[in-house]
Formats: structure tokens, C-alpha cells, sequence
């Protein structure tokens, strides 16, 4: 399984990786708050920085089928990849010049480099047609996760440093040290790309000559064609209606747990703690569950996955002690790696492989559109029963939902 292809491709799931946990999942959000924010309120800040994600989510979901449309006949996969990779590091790289109290100028540049991280992400995804079979995308999407998790971890870890002892990096304080984590995942993101650059090869493309406004409204057209073919495919529909519920659920646990966490008592370090918990229980679990995928099949593997959701939704209802938020930071580095790599991997089977970029444009654009319904559900039970630990049993929905759609999903392959 493992050839220099796989490992190129892979690596750029490390590289990547360090964005959404030492700037999305980490920093950003408290930096935003407490030092370029300085003279507003908590709920100004917090309304500023919603803003600027709603803008970039839409503008990515709108895009991306395009974008992926125009990968496919251009042959520019690769193109489109690199240009969004040195966009999305660089914006992140800007951070570390932004001022304290220029609110404006942290938001604006997080917003475009949460775009530019997602975006290529898009490219990367379908790339994967051209560097193994179908019959291992489990372990290749699985082993690609479990480097993310790691390479994600480590720089996290080095960060925290960074932020707890600033002295001994030379540093002058805390803030200073956050400022040169930005700094940190800009060069890590730019330096563990280039393999995938090198190494990497660009799938077959349909050769056309018409311009990128023509392929525009031609990425409408196929939009439209993915929506009929969806329908007209039983198994590819029951499995992106099983996704659109459970990722929800996923994501609502994944940007709602910090503050579920603070909202109940919990310290500032254990929610850290917990952070590099999930980071570093998801680089084996990872790996593991592609493993596992081989032997029992992706999709009941993404089940079991499930159902460990279940149970970490139940017992955050009942928690009061720290060792409790640590014990589920366990539970969901377990199974969030396994989710997102197996259905990355089930999906690359279920669709045609010369239209990977128009699916995977469609497939990402489906989970911006899939983080509405579960803290939609979470502000809806907040009002009802004003407690957060009833709150969050209102994403047993999602999960419920999206594991009896998945049992109806058909795999007809030998794993």
C-alpha cells in the first residue's frame, strides 16, 4: 500500500492539518477575542468572527462545485491545490503582523485562509483516484488521517509551549508565542506540501477548449446533473443523505465542544489537554480503523464509529469532573478519524472516478451546508431547557438519523 505516491499524497493531510488545530480548533478563536478585540464585547467579537466564517462558508460552497468542475477538464487538480495551499498559508502567515486591537484585519485573514484550507482540500480529496485502487482507499484515506493527526498534534504541542513557556523559546510572553504559532503553521503547511507537488500524479482530465466562464455555466449544469444522478443512484443518495445527518453531528461536537466545556466550569488547560488528547488518540485510531475497514467493511466500521458518538453525547449530559471531558476527548479521537477517512474513502468508491473533482466539490460542498442543522438543534433545546448538558442530547438526532440511512447503503466489494 505504502509507495512513494501514497506517502506524497498523504503528507499533504499533515501538512494541512496544523491549520485547523493550532489556528481553527486552538488559538484563533480566543486570540480574536482577547487580543484584537480588545474593545468589544464578548458578544461583538463573537459576532464579527460568525460573520466572516458565514462569508467564507458560503462563498466556498458556491464555488466549489465550480472549481471542481474546472479541475476536471483542465487537467489542474494539482494548480488549483498549490494556488489555494500558498493563499491559505500565507493569509495564516499574515496573522503574525496584525496589530492588537485590528480586529478587521485577524478576521478578514482568517476568513481567507479558512477558504483557501478548505478549498484545497477539495483538489486534494479528489487526487486520491490517481495514487491507489479502489479496492485500498480505506487504508490509503485512513493512513492520510492518521498522519494528520500527528503531524497536527505535534506542532499543537510545540504551540503550547510556545504559548505556556514563552521564556524558554526566547519568547516575551504568551501572546507573543501564539503570534509565532501563526507564523509556524504557515511554514509547516508550505514545507510538507512540496511532496505531493513532486510526486503526485495528475488524473486523466476531458480535454476541452472552452473558457473558465463557459466551464462556469457548465459547473451549473453538472450541479444540477449531480443532484438527478444522486437520485437516480440509490446507494450514492442514501449515502450522502446517512452523511449530511451524521457529519453534522460530528462537526456540532467538534466546534461546540470548548465551549460546552467552559459553559459547564471546566478550566482553560484541561480543554487544551483534551485538544492534544483527541489529536494524539486519532493518529492510531486512525490508522487502525483503515485496518479495520479491510476486514469488516467501511461502512459498518463508520457505524461503529457512530454508535462511540452515541455514547460520548450520552455521557457528556451526565458529566461533572475534568476526567470526564478527558475520557470523552478519548472516545472521540477514537471515532472522529475513522468517520471522516472511511467516508472520504466510501464515497471515492461510490463515484465515478473521471468525475472525481464535479463528486468531491459537491461532497465538501455538502458539509459546509452540513454544519447548520446540529447547532440549529443545540439553540432550539438551549431555549427550551436553558442547561447544557440537556442541550447537547439534541444531537442523538443526527447520529440516530445518519446511522439508519447508512445501514440502508448497498457496498458490493470484498473488504
Amino acid at each position: 500500500m505504502l509507495n512513494r505516491k501514497v506517502l506524497s499524497w498523504a503528507l499533504y493531510d499533515w501538512a494541512n492539518s496544523v491549520f485547523y488545530t493550532t489556528v481553527m480548533a486552538g488559538f484563533f478563536p480566543v486570540f480574536f477575542k482577547k487580543y484584537w478585540n480588545t474593545e468589544a464585547t464578548v458578544s461583538q467579537s463573537t459576532e464579527r468572527l460568525g460573520l466572516i466564517l458565514a462569508i467564507s462558508g458560503f462563498c466556498l460552497a458556491i464555488l466549489s462545485p465550480w472549481l471542481g468542475v474546472l479541475s476536471d477538464y483542465r487537467r489542474s487538480k494539482k494548480k488549483f491545490l498549490a494556488f489555494f495551499m500558498v493563499c491559505g498559508a500565507f493569509a495564516t502567515m499574515g496573522l503574525f503582523f496584525v496589530p492588537q486591537g485590528d480586529w478587521f484585519s485577524a478576521a478578514v485573514l482568517y476568513g481567507f485562509a479558512f477558504f483557501s484550507a478548505a478549498a484545497s482540500v477539495v483538489f486534494n480529496d479528489s487526487l486520491i483516484v490517481g495514487v491507489t485502487t479502489p479496492d485500498k482507499y480505506d487504508k490509503v484515506s485512513s493512513f492520510a488521517f492518521s498522519l494528520g493527526y500527528l503531524g497536527g498534534g505535534l506542532l499543537f504541542l510545540v504551540n503550547v509551549l510556545m504559548f505556556q513557556k514563552p521564556e524558554f523559546f526566547g519568547l516575551s510572553s504568551g501572546a507573543e508565542g501564539v503570534r509565532w504559532s501563526f507564523l509556524t503553521v504557515a511554514i509547516w503547511w508550505l514545507l510538507f506540501s512540496i511532496p505531493n507537488f513532486l510526486f503526485v500524479p495528475e488524473p486523466a482530465a476531458m480535454p476541452t477548449n472552452e473558457t473558465a466562464v463557459q466551464l462556469f455555466v457548465k459547473s451549473m449544469h453538472e450541479l444540477k446533473k449531480t443532484f438527478l444522478e444522486l437520485f437516480s443512484q440509490k446507494n450514492l443518495f442514501l449515502f450522502i443523505v446517512a452523511y449530511w445527518f451524521y457529519i453534522d453531528g460530528v462537526a456540532t461536537v467538534m466546534s461546540m465542544a470548548v465551549d460546552f466545556g467552559i459553559s459547564i466550569g471546566f478550566e482553560a488547560a484541561d480543554l487544551i489537554k483534551s485538544l492534544l488528547i483527541v489529536q494524539f488518540v486519532g493518529f492510531p485510531a486512525a490508522y487502525c480503523t483503515g485496518w479495520l475497514a479491510t476486514k469488516y467493511g467501511s461502512k459498518k466500521v463508520i457505524i461503529g464509529c457512530l454508535l462511540i458518538y452515541v455514547g460520548v453525547v450520552m455521557g457528556a449530559s451526565v458529566m461533572t469532573k475534568p476526567e470526564h471531558f478527558y475520557t470523552m476527548a478519548v472516545l472521540i479521537g477514537l471515532a472522529q478519524g475513522g468517520v471522516q477517512a472511511l467516508s472520504r474513502s466510501l464515497f471515492a468508491y461510490l463515484i465515478p472516478s473521471e468525475k472525481a473533482g464535479e463528486y468531491f466539490g459537491f461532497f465538501n460542498l455538502l458539509g459546509k451546508f452540513a454544519s447548520v442543522l446540529g447547532p440549529l438543534l443545540m439553540a432550539v433545546t438551549a431555549r427550551a431547557f436553558g442547561h447544557p448538558q440537556k442541550t447537547i442530547l439534541s444531537l442523538l438526532l443526527l447520529f440516530v438519523c445518519g446511522i439508519y440511512f447508512l445501514t440502508r447503503v448497498q457496498v458490493k466489494r470484498a473488504t
